[in-house]
């Protein structure tokens, strides 16, 4: 037996050519969402790689060692806590107000009628449009010139929160409202469902996933603005400005901590949200 195949029976240059082409064509979306995967995730692995770190200089830049001591003591001794206390209560309250209010928007636009509509709706997208540079100078000159410099705070970063956040919010559910099937609301009233039980039993149920989206985005929005921020902060200190500050002078692991903590809870919620899906996908098999 010959140790080559004849070369009549060698596939020439093109048709290999031709085989590399028809797989990658028919893998270029696996691989290109593959790619994606990875250019979004791996910032997420080396925060959590680096918060095991136990770093020889003030920046957490370089892997030294392996080390817990992060974890031991995640709030670097009290330094962080009133940074981070203070991020989580301006989003908290900022999810829930411009949830409602945003929520209570998306229903009158797409539901209802009345003069100026259009010019709302499209009023609507300017928060998100505009530079946050911009929108922080303008926030900044209007709080100055309404309520003097002592308003500069708590107070100035939970309005301007809001005020960004309702527009997300309003994008968000007004996309789940015109996805939703008229009939059904129609339905429950032919079997005398009153407004009040139509909305509560049938409307928002079905509203309700776009609403904790919009709201988880607007939590996400809030906890990590920063231009914004800093702009109508005064002297207060949020987290996202205390780490800018902290940048010039050194950079402790227990920030890498907290983000990996963040991203746990996230993953934890995400895996919740869809146990149920694959339980009841497991039974219909």
């Amino acid at each position: 037996m010959p140790a080559h195949p004849p070369a009549h029976h060698r596939p020439s240059i093109e048709a290999r050519g031709a085989t590399v082409f028809n797989w990658f064509r028919k893998h270029v979306i696996a691989i290109v969402a593959t790619l994606i995967f990875v250019f979004l995730l791996v910032p997420n692995a080396v925060v959590v790689w680096m918060s095991f770190n136990k770093p020889s200089g003030k920046y957490n830049v370089k892997w030294e060692k392996f080390s817990l001591d992060a974890w031991k003591n995640p709030l670097n001794d009290g330094v962080l806590h009133d940074p981070l206390m203070l991020s989580l209560e301006i989003a908290l309250l900022a999810t829930l107000v411009a949830t409602i209010l945003g929520t209570m928007i998306a229903f009158a636009i797409v539901r209802h009628k009345f003069k100026g509509r259009g010019f709302v709706n499209s009023m609507l997208f300017l928060p998100m449009a505009a530079p946050e540079i911009v929108m922080g100078t303008t926030l900044l000159a209007l709080f100055l010139n309404t309520f003097g410099v002592d308003f500069l705070g708590f107070k100035s970063i939970l309005i301007a929160h809001i005020m960004f956040c309702i527009s997300y919010v309003v994008i968000t559910v007004k996309s789940r409202l015109n996805g939703l099937d008229p009939m059904l609301e129609k339905a429950a009233q032919d079997l005398y469902a009153t407004p009040w039980q139509t909305f509560w039993r049938v409307t928002f149920p079905l509203v309700a996933p776009g609403i904790g989206a919009a709201a988880l985005l607007s939590f996400a929005l809030s906890f990590d603005d920063f231009i914004i921020t800093q702009m109508t902060a005064g002297s207060s200190v949020t987290f996202p400005y205390w780490i800018w500050n902290a940048v010039q002078k050194g950079i402790p692991p227990q920030v890498n901590v907290i983000g990996s903590m963040m991203l746990i809870i996230t993953l934890a919620g995400i895996a919740v949200a869809e146990v149920p899906k694959w339980l009841k996908a497991s039974k219909t098999r």
